[in-house]
C-alpha cells in the first residue's frame, strides 16, 4: 500500500472528523456570514461589501479576500446571478477555485521513492521541515513517520533543531513512540551536520524517507536564511536533489500572524508545500485560504486533532464543503 492510498483510506471518517475540527471556524465564520445571507434577498454592492468584511473577519486575509469579492461581482455582472441563495454558491465555487490553482493532485507517484534509482543505487525521499517554535513541527513530523511506516516505508528522523533541547528530547519520543530511526547530536550541535549525517545514513542504509528538523528562529532572519541554505548545501552533497520537499508548518489558530510567518520562511528558503496545524481548536480556519492563494504554494497536510492519523492530506472541495456543512 502507498501513502496516497493510506492517507486515503477511510474517507469517510476522515470526512467526519474534518468537519467536527471544523466546528469553532464554522460557528464564527457562519455567525459573520449570516447577516450577509439574511439581510437581503438579492446580491447588490451593499451586500458584496458586507461579504468583504464577514471574509476578512475571518481571517482569510486583505488580499484573497479582495480577489474573492472581485471575482464574484465580475461572475454577477456577466451569468445575472441575483439571489443571495446563488451568492453562498458563488462563494464555495471562488473559494474552491482560488485553492485549486496552487494545488496539485496528489498521486502515488509522489512518493513512490522506490522508483527514485541513481546507477542502480535507491535514493530517499528528503524533506526539510521548517517553522518558528510552538507551531506543531515536531508532532508533525512525528504523524508524518506514523503514517509514513504505515504505508511500508523505510523512514529515518535528522534532529536539527538543536537550540532547544527540548525539541531534541521531543523528536526522540517521537522516533521511539513511532519505531523509526533517528539521528541527533544533542543541544546546540551543528544543524547542518546533523541534517549531513541523516542524508548520508539514509542514502548509505536505504532508506525511503528522511525527514529534517530544523531550528524554528525568526529573530535574525540573515543567520535563519544563512542557516537554512548550509543544510541545503550539506545535503546536496550526498543527494544533489535533496530536500526534495522543503515542508512549512504553520499554525491556523495563530491566524494572520500564520501568513506573517509564510512571508518570512518563503524569503529564507524554497518552500514546497505547507501543512496547518491545530484547525481543530480555532475559529480562524479561514487563513486557510489565503495561505494557500496567496504564496502559491500548495497547502499539502492539515492537522485536525492530537492522533497519529489526525493528519490528512488537504482536499479544497472537501475542505469547503465542510466549512459550509451546518451540523
Amino acid at each position: 500500500m502507498g501513502l496516497f492510498d493510506f492517507f486515503k483510506k477511510n474517507t469517510q471518517q476522515n470526512e467526519a472528523k474534518l468537519e467536527q475540527s471544523l466546528e469553532k471556524t464554522k460557528a464564527g465564520f457562519f455567525s459573520k456570514l449570516t447577516r450577509v445571507f439574511t439581510a437581503k434577498s438579492s446580491i447588490d454592492e451593499e451586500v458584496l461589501d458586507e461579504l468583504e468584511e464577514a471574509l476578512l473577519l475571518s481571517d482569510v486575509g486583505v488580499e484573497t479576500t479582495v480577489k474573492i469579492v472581485n471575482c464574484i461581482r465580475e461572475r454577477v455582472a456577466k451569468d445575472k446571478y441575483g439571489s443571495i441563495k446563488e451568492l453562498e454558491t458563488l462563494l464555495q465555487d471562488e473559494m474552491v477555485r482560488l485553492m485549486m490553482a496552487n494545488q496539485p493532485v496528489y498521486k502515488n507517484e509522489v512518493y513512490n521513492v522506490e522508483n527514485d534509482v541513481v546507477k542502480g543505487k535507491k535514493i530517499p525521499y528528503v524533506i526539510m521541515v521548517v517553522g518558528v517554535n510552538g507551531v506543531g513541527k515536531t508532532t508533525t513530523i512525528g504523524k508524518l513517520a506514523y503514517q509514513f511506516k504505515a504505508a511500508g516505508y523505510k523512514v529515518l528522523l535528522g534532529a536539527g533543531d538543536t537550540f532547544r533541547a527540548a525539541a531534541v528530547e521531543q523528536l526522540k519520543i517521537w522516533a521511539k513512540r513511532v519505531d523509526v530511526s533517528i539521528v541527533e547530536k544533542g543541544m546546540n550541535a551543528d544543524p547542518a551536520a546533523v541534517a549531513y549525517q541523516a542524508v548520508k545514513e539514509g542514502y548509505d542504509n536505504d532508506y525511503d524517507v528522511v525527514i529534517i528538523d530544523t531550528a524554528g528562529r525568526l529573530q535574525n532572519k540573515i543567520n535563519l536564511m544563512n542557516e537554512l541554505a548550509k543544510i541545503r548545501r550539506v545535503m546536496a552533497k550526498i543527494i544533489p536533489e535533496a530536500p526534495q520537499e522543503v515542508l512549512l508548518v504553520l499554525d491556523a489558530s495563530s491566524g494572520q500572524n500564520a501568513i506573517s510567518q509564510a512571508t518570512e520562511f518563503t524569503k529564507a528558503t524554497q518552500v514546497s508545500a505547507l501543512a496547518l496545524t491545530k484547525l481543530d481548536g480555532t475559529a480562524k480556519g479561514g487563513v486557510v485560504v489565503g495561505i494557500s492563494y496567496q504564496f502559491n504554494i500548495p497547502v499539502k497536510y492539515i492537522g485536525i486533532g492530537e492522533g497519529m492519523t489526525d493528519l490528512q492530506l488537504f482536499n479544497p472541495q472537501q475542505f469547503v464543503k465542510s466549512l459550509f456543512k451546518l451540523s
